[in-house]
C-alpha cells in the first residue's frame, strides 16, 4: 500500500513559516504584506473560494483587502482597478479570481497585473522566467510550485535519473509543472489527449503527475510500480451512498487501485489543494520581501 502524502500537513508547514516570516519583515521594515482578490460576480464556488484566500492571508498576518464587483462590470472598470492596485505600494500581491464572467476578456486583465505582483504566476513575464530556468527573480503558479513540495518530500530536490510524466498541457498547470520537473533534473514528457498510448507512457514513470479533470481516468495498470502519484484533478460526482442527490470529489487517478501499486500518492481532497492556497500566501510575502529589500524566504 503506497504512502499517502499529507498535503494539508505540508501546507500547514508552509503557512507557519509564513506566519512568522510576515511577523518578523513588519518588525524589521514596518511593511505589512498585502494580499488583494478581486472577484466579479455572484458565483458561490468563487465567493467561498475567495473567502478562504482572504480568511488565510489574515492568519498570516498580512493586510487583507478584497474587491467584489458587480456582474455588470465592464472590462473597463475592471482594468481600471487593477491598474490602481498596481500603483499601491500597500499591495504585494494582487489576484483577480477566475473564471471571470462571460462578458468579460481575462487575458489582458490577467495581463494587466504587474509582474512583481501576480501572485498567481499567470503574467507572461512570470511564465517566460520560469521556462527560461529563472525560479528566482519571478513568482510561480501557486498550484505547480505545491505539488513540487509534495514531490521533493518523496524525492528530495534533485531528481536527477527520474522519468516524470505530467498528463494535462495547460498553462495554469501543466506546462509549468512540466517546467519545474525539468528545472529539478527530471526527465520529463508532456503527455496529453492526443498523445498516443498514454497508459504506455504512464507506466514509465517515476513520479506521474494527473491534471486532466477526468475522474478516475489513471488506472492502476498505468502506474510503475513504487512510483510517486501526484493527483491534482477535482472532479465532482454522484454519491449515492451518502444519499439521494449528494456529490463527492474524487481526483483524476482511481485512488484505491492505484495505491495498491505506487509508492507514494496524493489523496483527493486533501493532497495538492491546501498547497494551493499556502503557495499563495507564499508569493505574497515573496512579493513584500522584494518591495521591502529584503532577502527571499524560502519553502
Amino acid at each position: 500500500m503506497a504512502f499517502v502524502i499529507d498535503g494539508k500537513e505540508a501546507a500547514a508547514s508552509v503557512i507557519t513559516a509564513v506566519s512568522e516570516a510576515a511577523a518578523s519583515l513588519e518588525n524589521l521594515t514596518g511593511t505589512k504584506p498585502g494580499l488583494a482578490v478581486v472577484i466579479v460576480g455572484d458565483d458561490p464556488a468563487s465567493h467561498a473560494y475567495v473567502n478562504s484566500k482572504s480568511r488565510m492571508a489574515k492568519q498570516c498576518g498580512f493586510n487583507s483587502i478584497q474587491h467584489s464587483l458587480p456582474e455588470e462590470t465592464t472590462q473597463e472598470e475592471l482594468e481600471k482597478l487593477v491598474r490602481e492596485l498596481n500603483a499601491d505600494p500597500a499591495v504585494h500581491g494582487i489576484l483577480v479570481q477566475l473564471p471571470l464572467p462571460k462578458h468579460l476578456n481575462s487575458e489582458p486583465v490577467i495581463g494587466s497585473i504587474s509582474p512583481e505582483k501576480d501572485v498567481d504566476g499567470l503574467n507572461v513575464v512570470n511564465a517566460g522566467k520560469l521556462a527560461t530556468g529563472d525560479l528566482a527573480s519571478g513568482l510561480i503558479s501557486c498550484t505547480p510550485a505545491g505539488a513540487m513540495i509534495l514531490v521533493n518530500k518523496i524525492h528530495g530536490p534533485d531528481l536527477s535519473g527520474l522519468n516524470a510524466v505530467v498528463i494535462g498541457r495547460s498553462n495554469l498547470f501543466g506546462k509549468p509543472m512540466g517546467l519545474l520537473l525539468l528545472s529539478a533534473n527530471a526527465t520529463v514528457t508532456m503527455a496529453h489527449s492526443k498523445s498516443r498510448d498514454l497508459p504506455a507512457i504512464c507506466r514509465n514513470a517515476d513520479i506521474l503527475v494527473a491534471a486532466v479533470g477526468r475522474p478516475g481516468m489513471v488506472k492502476a495498470d498505468w502506474v510503475k510500480p513504487g512510483a510517486t502519484i501526484i493527483d491534482v484533478g477535482i472532479n465532482r460526482v454522484p454519491a449515492p451512498e451518502k444519499g439521494e442527490g449528494k456529490n463527492k470529489l474524487v481526483g483524476d487517478v482511481a485512488f484505491a487501485e492505484c495505491a495498491e501499486i505506487a509508492g507514494a500518492i496524493t489523496p483527493v481532497p486533501g493532497g495538492v489543494g491546501p498547497m494551493t492556497i499556502a503557495m499563495l500566501m507564499a508569493n505574497t510575502l515573496i512579493a513584500a520581501h522584494r518591495a521591502a529589500g529584503r532577502p527571499i524566504p524560502k519553502f
